[in-house]
């Protein structure tokens, strides 16, 4: 049997306070086995976690990671303990007016002193609130944990009909600190719970925390959250060996087309070179034509190594995007004033729709890089992959997976592309 008991009777935390000599004399009959849920609230405000002030928005900027989401004054923000939170994990509920709660700066540390003051054999989890996407109201999960296995993992066992279990792995501690809000709650002034009847999951050692449970970057479907996910577009100029997945890149075309057009029309085409003689072709093709362009213009043979090494990312990509702009439904004007509008006006349609593609590629985990070079030869272009002479060749995109993390790019300050009038 599972049974959860309020702590009640708690003094109000100071700065300073050791929390379990505070939770000791109230929980006498602690046992072995036992598992303890306290509010990371009270830990925040022994550990001295509280700003005064009321600039709440800037405790948050100052917690905050990354904004995942913004919508009028609500933020949902990684914070750099990887937790994606409300308001970073800002709290100005139940704290003293004027004040707000920052989240422990380690929340496992500070589950593992706390169980340090505990007789043998207690479990410790600290709780917190948390909003959930796609469903209504909050819950409690775990973000520490000190004696207590965090995961129980099913994958490569079968279920009572013999089915194999391939992605089942359940949250225990999130389970456990779910299960105490019940008894704690939100107005009642009780921080602490007892969780009983789970001692096969309080471990001797102190244990891995929480930290498994927060989801690595490159395995999150769901990493970019919509502040951030143009943001996630970033030039990629070295490519790992990983195979791409052909169906990603479509599932980007597919964002591609989904662009702005004039007159309802759908300018964009897009030529998928999938295999590594149909890539060695058209590069060799190009190179060849680029450098007797670049001969032709005077350029020296120094300065042409120099662009040409410039270009080799398109080489070491293992996979290549041909985008190409057609004018089919274009008008045709009397006077050339009109008629160069109208390309432009398809031309800004291409560049929208080369944009999805390569924001819609960053989301599917992969890396590009728009290239220009292949609007220098269009003529070889187009002969080399056997393309109408309507199509145009607006550039090519790399595309793999990154080697490495791309470099931090500096913030650029919209004020300074901005005129008003």
């Amino acid at each position: 049997m599972i049974t959860i008991h309020p702590v009640p009777g708690l003094p109000e935390v100071r700065p300073g306070d050791d929390l379990a000599a505070l939770i000791s004399p109230a929980v006498p009959d602690l046992a072995e086995g036992d598992i303890l849920v306290v509010t990371s609230k009270i830990v925040s405000k022994a550990e001295g976690r509280v700003r005064q002030g009321d600039d709440r928005a800037a405790a948050i900027a100052e917690e905050t990671a990354r904004v995942v989401a913004r919508r009028g004054e609500t933020v949902i923000a990684q914070t750099r303990h990887g937790f994606v939170m409300a308001a970073a994990g800002v709290d100005a509920s139940n704290t003293e007016r004027g004040t707000v709660l920052l989240l422990p700066e380690d929340p496992d540390a500070s589950a593992r002193r706390i169980r340090a003051g505990l007789r043998p054999g207690v479990g410790v989890i600290l709780s917190d609130t948390f909003g959930r996407p796609w469903r209504n109201g909050l819950t409690d999960a775990a973000i520490g944990a000190a004696g207590v296995r965090p995961l129980d993992d099913f994958r490569g066992r079968s279920d009572s009909y013999g089915n194999p279990l391939s992605a089942t792995v359940t949250a225990l501690v999130d389970e456990i600190a779910a299960a105490a809000e019940l008894v704690k709650g939100k107005l009642d002034g009780v921080p602490v719970a007892v969780v009983r009847g789970l001692g096969h999951l309080v471990t001797a050692e102190d244990g891995p925390g929480v930290r498994p449970l927060i989801r690595p970057a490159d395995d999150d479907m769901f990493r970019y959250g919509s502040s951030d996910v143009l943001f996630a577009r970033r030039t990629i100029r070295e490519f790992s060996a990983a195979p791409v997945d052909a169906a990603a890149v479509r599932r980007a075309v597919g964002a591609a087309v989904s662009a702005p057009a004039p007159h309802h029309t759908t300018p964009w085409r897009f030529v998928l070179l999938e295999s590594a003689s149909s890539r060695e072709k058209l590069l060799d093709a190009m190179l060849e034509a680029w450098i007797t362009d670049l001969r032709a213009t005077g350029f020296t043979e120094e300065s042409i190594a120099r662009r040409v090494r410039r270009g080799e990312v398109l080489r070491r990509a293992p996979y290549l995007v041909v985008p190409c702009l057609v004018m089919d439904g274009s008008h045709t004007y009397p006077d050339d004033r009109r008629n160069a509008a109208e390309r432009e006006m398809f031309v800004v349609a291409m560049g929208a729709g080369v944009q999805n593609l390569l924001v819609q590629l960053a989301v599917e985990g992969l890396g590009s890089a728009w290239v220009s070079s292949t609007m220098f030869c269009r003529d070889v272009v187009r002969e080399v992959l056997d393309l109408p002479a309507s199509w145009d060749p607006m550039g090519a995109v790399a595309v793999g997976h990154p080697a490495a993390p791309p470099r931090d790019r500096p913030p650029r300050e919209p004020g300074t592309f901005i005129l008003t009038r």
